[in-house]
């Protein structure tokens, strides 16, 4: 794997990832979000590859972005994850690469093109002159916006106690995703401060789920600030997730 991720650490921050037709990869996380990418990500190609010129005939069918950004009125974290049709299918990798630090589920929305045929022939087209964009090169290149990042969430309301928390499901099913869409709407009414909160899937991570005391899911774990709580089953319930958040904590 050529290159590196390099994950960014602002909350906020913009995704653009450039594929070629054999999937190599280049992206650019950009918290300054008025970069233009597309642009420069295809000067890398070109560097890498050896291109007589930059690809921007990749663009836009060969890529994808994410934008996270605070709804100001609602105070809520939003996120915009698109992919073109014929990136769709790297949308895991893609979750990977552009990994939010409240392990928030990117929402992929796949864009639609009209025109999806003739971009396919347009593209064609080029391969005479740019061979290497049709040939593997197990290349996955990361890039970081030059703008300073931050190492903590923007703090909404003024608080010093910040929240960890884990969940704890069995495997991404359609209850696992409600799970999480309910807490994502709740935890902003419980909290007047920042919080992480973590995906730990069972199946794939016991050790955690042993080491939590975790017997069945889902399950929501406190870890910091301590003492470690846990709330097991239905979490749509905003006064026992009020006690589970409550601080200072009473004594068990």
């Amino acid at each position: 794997m050529g290159g590196g991720h390099q994950q960014t650490q602002s909350w906020l921050f913009k995704g653009v990832a450039l594929f070629t037709p054999a999937f190599d990869l280049v992206y650019g996380l950009d918290v300054s979000k008025q970069g233009r990418w597309h642009h420069h990500l295809c000067s890398v190609l070109q560097g890498r590859l050896d291109l007589p010129e930059p690809p921007l005939f990749l663009c836009p069918a060969y890529t994808a972005t994410v934008d996270f950004w605070v709804d100001l009125p609602t105070q809520q974290l939003s996120v915009v994850a698109e992919a073109h049709p014929l990136v769709w299918s790297q949308r895991f990798l893609l979750d990977v690469l552009f990994e939010h630090p409240a392990m928030i589920q990117l929402p992929w929305q796949q864009l639609t093109s009209s025109s999806l045929s003739h971009d396919l022939r347009s593209i064609e087209s080029y391969r005479p002159r740019f061979p290497q964009l049709w040939q593997h090169h197990n290349l996955v290149h990361g890039l970081e916006s030059p703008t300073p990042t931050v190492s903590s969430p923007p703090i909404l309301v003024e608080n010093p106690v910040s929240y960890t928390l884990r969940l704890y499901v069995s495997g991404h099913s359609l209850a696992t995703a409600q799970t999480l869409k309910t807490l994502h709407g709740l935890l902003p009414q419980c909290l007047a401060a920042p919080y992480t909160l973590k995906i730990v899937d069972v199946t794939r991570q016991p050790e955690l789920a042993e080491r939590d005391q975790v017997t069945a899911t889902p399950t929501l774990v406190r870890v910091s600030p301590p003492p470690l709580r846990r709330l097991v089953g239905k979490l749509d319930d905003l006064a026992t997730l009020q006690w589970l958040l409550e601080d200072p904590p009473p004594l068990y």
